[in-house]
């Protein structure tokens, strides 16, 4: 086993299962971006200690998952459990989140005075200046209200709000979700008889076309979206 493994792992009565994955794969699918189960795994076995190669026996995932169907688990591994990042994977995907958030502040807030949209040095300077960390938990998208909000005593930020209803069928509702709700700000939302479900959000207007390329991609371009 290579030192410097990628890991996925969860605990289940007192035992860790792992798995080895491809983590930003692994973050992806545990988001819902990408569905594809064999676009994260680098192993097919499920272990309990990978860094010392045990694998999980056939009667440790029966009493912990009731299957021993090693796909299932992985995607059980995956989705609930946690991604355990290399300390050099973290500092990657910290930077990357910290130059896309600077690009989407860049972009889509203005400067209300002038109307103008901040230098991304300034952008920079401000968020050193307040000293606000990103979430490596969450995505810039969840963060970003927040964000501007710790911002807006340091620097002036004006952002033109987007509102919507969206309407998911029921088949795609469970995967949908979590995805539109930490998306925006929900105003109201509904179920119908049906079981599709119904809600208005608010969103920056610059993330929207963002936001509906990934709805698209869960619902397979079967959600309706109204302004």
């Amino acid at each position: 086993m290579a030192e410097k493994l990628n890991l996925a792992r969860i605990k289940k009565f007192g035992e860790t299962f792992e798995i080895s994955v491809d983590p930003d794969k692994a973050l992806q699918y545990k988001r819902g971006d990408i569905n594809d189960l064999n676009e994260v795994l680098l192993a097919d076995h499920i272990y309990t200690d990978a860094h010392k190669g045990l694998v999980a026996s056939d009667e440790e995932l029966e009493k912990a998952f009731h299957t021993t169907d090693s796909m299932k688990i992985a995607g059980i591994i995956v989705k609930d459990g946690e991604v355990q990042l290399t300390a050099e994977h973290r500092s990657a995907e910290r930077e990357q989140k910290r130059k896309k958030l600077i690009n989407m502040i860049h972009q889509q807030a203005i400067d209300p005075k002038t109307k103008l949209p901040h230098p991304a040095a300034r952008i920079e300077l401000a968020l050193e200046q307040g000293k606000i960390t990103i979430d490596d938990h969450k995505t810039v998208e969840e963060q970003f209200e927040t964000i501007i909000s710790k911002l807006r005593p340091i620097i002036p930020l004006s952002i033109e709000e987007k509102e919507f209803t969206v309407l998911v069928p029921a088949q795609y509702s469970g995967k949908a979700y979590n995805f539109v709700k930490n998306s925006g700000k929900m105003l109201k939302e509904e179920w119908t008889n049906s079981g599709d479900w119904k809600v208005r959000l608010s969103l920056p207007a610059g993330l929207f076309q963002e936001f509906l390329d990934k709805l698209n991609g869960i619902t397979h371009g079967e959600a309706v979206v109204e302004e």
